[in-house]
């Protein structure tokens, strides 16, 4: 079992650039897929970006592809999201995700582990 704590979160003007960091529980972090997910204001969570255990592979939504970038630092047991060009429409809670798998995964529901959330709130 794995808990997952976000920090990172905040206020920025638009094209400003935000930093995420999940911090996970236990000694196994390195056999989990991790992922980041983002939940509009009464709206379903949605895919944002993923990474597989070694950090090797990736995947991204359409909507952040060039802008986010997802990272892992297996000895510090810590995924990251790296958010440059911040757009409004990117104001959302945002939510680490892990699953004890070696791949990647793009649904909510492969994830077994969330954390609480932080929000992210980009102005104009």
């Amino acid at each position: 079992q794995v808990q997952l704590v976000e920090s990172g979160g905040g206020l920025v003007q638009a094209g400003g650039s935000l930093r995420l960091s999940c911090a996970a529980s236990g000694r196994t972090f390195n056999r989990y897929a991790m992922g980041w997910f983002r939940q509009f204001s009464g709206k379903d969570r949605e895919f944002v970006a993923a990474i597989n255990w070694s950090g090797g592979n990736t995947a991204y939504a359409d909507s952040v592809k060039g802008r986010f970038t997802i990272s892992r630092d297996n000895a510090k047991s810590t995924v990251y999201l790296q958010m440059n060009s911040l757009k409004p429409e990117d104001t959302a809670v945002y939510y680490c995700a892990a699953k004890y798998d070696s791949s990647w995964y793009i649904s909510l529901d492969d994830y077994n582990y969330w954390g609480q959330g932080t929000q992210v709130t980009v102005s104009s």
